[in-house]
């Protein structure tokens, strides 16, 4: 009798409606100012900021995470788990976002939101694990998956390093963020064009 498999489109499409809950939490916390003028705007840049800061990296965050469902095969326990520890590590950027927004920016809260970061990209990695690496038919090149590993240990030391960096200088921190959000916007990292002439 074979094996019964169960594919990984449901786990996928549970995955983005907790995206989509996670960016409506985001935006409900973005309130406009109490007077009607122009200048009243000026003051919420750090949470202007911060918002489209968090953003971005929760649509990176989709954007890579929809691609490496791409090459997962079937819905195994621990493909199930990474994810939910997944989505658990995401749903915490809306909290420490509205954190550094009410600070304004202060040391502890930007270095609690790279923390979150750090395990963001830490869970991402047992995603790498278990939908790239682990499924027995090779859907991923082997070019494919060192990258992805290479580039999800890289970001983690740097958003580690804004973490330590954010306690003297926040802004700074904010910056190596944003550096590290730009390796991720193509979540494919240019391999397929190198597996193609390889091949």
């Amino acid at each position: 009798m074979a094996e019964r498999r169960t594919g990984p489109e449901r786990l996928s499409s549970f995955s983005d409606a907790v995206f989509a809950v996670i960016i409506t939490i985001l935006v409900l916390e973005f309130n406009p100012p109490s007077e009607d003028t122009f200048s009243a705007l000026l003051p919420l840049w750090p949470i202007a900021l911060s918002y489209a800061v968090s953003y971005l990296f929760i649509a990176i965050v989709w954007v890579n995470h929809h691609h490496l469902f791409s090459h997962a095969e079937e819905s195994t326990p621990r493909l199930v788990w990474s994810n939910f520890a997944h989505l658990f590590s995401v749903s915490l950027i809306p909290f420490t976002t509205e954190w550094i927004a009410e600070s304004r920016l202060a040391a502890a809260p930007v270095a609690t939101y790279a923390a979150v970061f750090v395990l963001v990209n830490i869970t991402y990695l047992a995603l790498c694990w278990e939908a790239v690496d682990r499924p027995a038919g090779e859907a991923a090149s082997k070019r494919l998956r060192r990258m992805l590993r290479m580039r999800s240990f890289i970001t983690v030391l740097l958003f580690a390093a804004a973490a330590v960096l954010a306690l003297k200088w926040p802004v700074a921190a904010i910056v190596v963020i944003c550096v590290c959000l730009i390796a991720y916007v193509r979540p494919d990292i240019s391999a397929s064009e190198g597996d193609v002439a390889a091949a």
